[in-house]
């Protein structure tokens, strides 16, 4: 174009349509200049262009001060996109491919939108498919790159299993995306697991090449798969197999693992492991190795494919354990249903021992919420945080509360947190075994399960302790993962975030590189591994697990899994330990003497509940007194633990009143520059805290060295930039690559505080908004 400029004349009225037959381009005078836009950055025309002011902008055709006004009735210099456009082409960019991974299809000149009130600026670049991931390739490299980034995931990157929801914009009309295409959409958005939101404009793409990257990606992400067509089985083939992984969580999968959690939690008294399981013969859905009480013996596990057998859990150090249970049928005739009576009876004896040894059975299906009201609750819960712009976010704001409780997602974590406690309570308190049941013991007794050890065992609290309690309670407790997750598009109706009620740890399980969480049960597992690849030379596949964080991170990133304010448990001296080792050990974790506990009635008093339902009405009511449905008994033992000093070795009871379930910002809203605090938040506060213990830890190694101490191993402290003003609230687990357009406050709610002059003369109110 050579920094000319040419405008349409249009031959018609003002008002009216201009035809394009009816134009022609002339050769303008170049206008005065504007700062110059990066390469492969698009233009749109802001809003004065629809003003006064910008009308006169458009139509001046340059020259100086006294230059006159050009006659056309419109004119519209080109934008400056069309000028970059034909620069980036020159621009080759090329997609990062794994082992195994195969480029399907392609298109240039896409257009990745900033989702700003619907307005086409962004980024150009390519936009791919393949057999693992949607990947979108700026033209132009980024400033900055990030420093805590993905080795296998880019920023821009969207593994098949991770979309979501697919809609096309046509006439400015969103509309899903089926296999059956008539027409191609000018604009696509993709909506992901991991509550990401990606719009790319087609616009400028060739017709050809639209046609082949709608239809793959359509096609790769919503028509069912095969098993075996899964990317996990294309890299499991093709990737080298003489890389030594280093992995230190206990996978249980061998019987040695089984026995030295026994012996860990001093469970090898009353339960053995057993190896019945071995080839599959009790049941497919169990594990090779599991736990039994000691009187269980291998023809009663036999008898019912593994049914009405008590398997062990975990241990108290009380001598209480936790157990699960499968259920058998409730559809059956009277026959069955009393030969399964008789045989449940026998089971029970070898846990329920009175008076030594009470058991407490709870059939989990019916006191707590359904795997359908899950799914129900969290499809309403998630479409809080997939915005496709500013505006929504915005309009959204003010009754973001109200949303946010109709989804009835939190009222369901507090009431599986809830049923943990009072288990707490049996196993602590009152010394008694509790009995989880369900009808495949693989979904809701998982959640318990392991909300109860984590709460009660502090080695599950670590970063080890917590892999291995996943491996334990979820992996080869026969979590359905892949038609939970509807990894193959085949499992809608199954499909149901159970494991992110117990932790939000999704990012993995969309990620079919690491075999974890793509299995129904180890059985599948082993068949896949024992089938091995199409090509027969290779033999048995050998699976990457997630655990390996090092595949995925590198060192520096790694260093933020780390908690520097970790202190481990104090070893008592031997005369400390001889003053009290008479006392039983569950004495440790009770008051130690006789205190008024705090009133019942949550922060209001029983005097206020009138004013409370009157004044801040049934739903706020509802929230504060939730914590009363406790059962009498937990209640006082919740009461107590929280009235007393908190013990970080010992049990850790959450808040269940309705301000302690709150939202993981930094997990839910990291998506969304508008929630983002740049310098701010509890990032700052950690940032000075890691610099200081830097500096102690220097001091210390100087200390160390003028004693001639050999220091064994230094803490690992991240080598990243923590330089506050550079990070935001979110960090790590969003960057800050763009500030929101809008302000801080809606200007709805802006104008109602006043003029600024009012706002100078009041005082300042203090509003707590929470720790986070």
């Amino acid at each position: 174009m050579g920094g000319v400029n040419y405008a349409r004349r249009s031959k018609t009225a003002a008002h009216e349509e201009p035809d394009e037959q009816d134009s022609s381009w002339e050769e303008l005078p170049t206008p005065p200049r504007s700062p110059p836009l990066p390469v492969g950055t698009a233009w749109s025309p802001g809003p004065a262009a629809g003003t006064a002011r910008g009308r006169a902008m458009l139509g001046a055709g340059g020259g100086g001060a006294g230059a006159k006004p050009a006659k056309p009735s419109f004119v519209s210099y080109i934008s400056p996109e069309e000028v970059h456009l034909r620069e980036s082409i020159e621009k080759e960019v090329n997609p990062h491919l794994l082992p195994g991974e195969l480029l399907l299809c392609e298109a240039d000149m896409v257009l990745k939108c900033i989702q700003d009130d619907g307005s086409n600026r962004g980024t150009y670049g390519k936009l791919t498919c393949t057999n693992f991931k949607i990947s979108f390739l700026g033209y132009c490299a980024l400033e900055e790159e990030p420093e805590f980034k993905n080795k296998v995931i880019g920023e821009n990157d969207i593994t098949l299993q991770c979309v979501d929801q697919l809609y096309g914009i046509y006439d400015d009309r969103k509309k899903p995306l089926y296999n059956q295409l008539r027409r191609y959409p000018e604009k696509i958005i993709i909506y992901c697991k991991d509550l990401r939101v990606f719009h790319f404009c087609l616009r400028y793409t060739k017709e050809e090449e639209v046609k082949r990257i709608v239809s793959g990606i359509v096609h790769q992400t919503q028509i069912p798969k095969l098993f075996k067509r899964l990317f996990l089985f294309s890299y499991a083939t093709a990737a080298p197999k003489d890389t030594e992984i280093k992995n230190q969580t206990v996978m249980f999968d061998t019987i040695k693992d089984w026995r030295q959690e026994l012996e860990r939690t001093k469970g090898n008294l009353k339960y053995k492991a057993v190896s019945a399981n071995e080839d599959y013969k009790v049941s497919k859905q169990f594990p090779p190795y599991f736990v039994v009480p000691m009187a269980v013996s291998e023809d009663s596990l036999l008898q019912y494919q593994g049914k009405g057998v008590p398997i062990w859990c975990w241990s108290c150090h009380s001598g209480a354990a936790l157990l699960k249970m499968s259920a058998f049928s409730k559809e059956q005739d009277d026959s069955a249903s009393q030969m399964h009576k008789t045989f449940l009876e026998g089971m029970y004896k070898t846990v329920n021992k009175p008076p030594y040894e009470a058991m407490k059975i709870d059939d989990l299906s019916s006191s707590l919420p359904s795997v359908q009201d899950i799914q129900t609750a969290y499809t309403k819960f998630k479409q809080l945080f997939l915005v496709d712009n500013s505006s929504d976010f915005w309009d959204t704001d003010v009754k973001w509360f109200s949303l946010l409780e109709s989804t009835n997602w939190q009222e369901i974590i507090r009431r599986y947190l809830r049923k943990a406690i009072e288990i707490i309570d049996l196993l602590e308190a009152q010394n008694t075994n509790v009995l989880l049941v369900e009808e495949n013991a693989s979904d809701l007794c998982c959640v318990i399960a392991s909300l109860v050890q984590i709460m009660m065992d502090p080695y599950c609290r670590t970063k080890l302790g917590f892999q291995s309690l996943i491996q334990k309670e979820w992996i080869m407790g026969g979590h359905a993962f892949l038609n939970r997750c509807n990894h193959l598009r085949q499992t809608e109706r199954e499909e149901a975030p159970v494991f992110l009620l117990f932790t939000v740890l999704s990012d993995c399980l969309y990620i079919p590189v690491f075999s974890t969480f793509f299995f129904n049960c180890q059985h599948q597992k082993d068949t896949a591994v024992a089938g091995g690849s199409y090509d027969a030379e290779i033999g048995p596949l050998s699976f990457l697990s997630v655990w390996d964080w090092s595949m995925q991170f590198e060192p520096e990133a790694l260093a933020l899994l780390n908690n520097p304010l970790y202190a481990e448990k104090p070893k008592l001296d031997k005369n400390q330990r001889k003053t009290t080792r008479f006392k039983h050990q569950r004495q440790l974790s009770l008051p130690l003497t006789q205190s008024k506990p705090p009133p019942k009635r949550g922060f209001f008093k029983e005097e206020t509940d009138q004013l409370i339902k009157n004044i801040l009405g049934k739903r706020i009511s509802r929230l504060i007194t939730s914590s009363d449905e406790l059962q009498s008994t937990s209640r006082e033992f919740y009461d107590n633990w929280h009235y007393k000093p908190v013990d970080l070795h010992g049990i850790l009871l959450p808040r269940l009143e309705g301000p302690g379930i709150r939202v993981w910002a930094q997990r839910y809203l990291r998506w969304i520059p508008e929630a983002q605090l740049p310098g701010g938040g509890t990032v700052a506060t950690a940032t000075i805290i890691l610099d200081t213990m830097e500096d102690v830890q220097s001091l210390q190694k100087k200390v160390d060295e003028k004693h001639s101490e050999a220091v064994s191993s230094e803490m690992e402290t991240s080598a990243l930039t923590r330089n506050p003003a550079r990070l935001s609230s979110l960090f790590p687990f969003a960057l800050l690559q763009r500030h929101s357009f809008k302000p801080v406050l809606p200007t709805s709610i802006w104008k109602d505080l006043g003029s600024e002059e009012d706002l100078a003369r009041r005082d300042d109110d203090f509003v707590e908004i929470g720790d986070d």
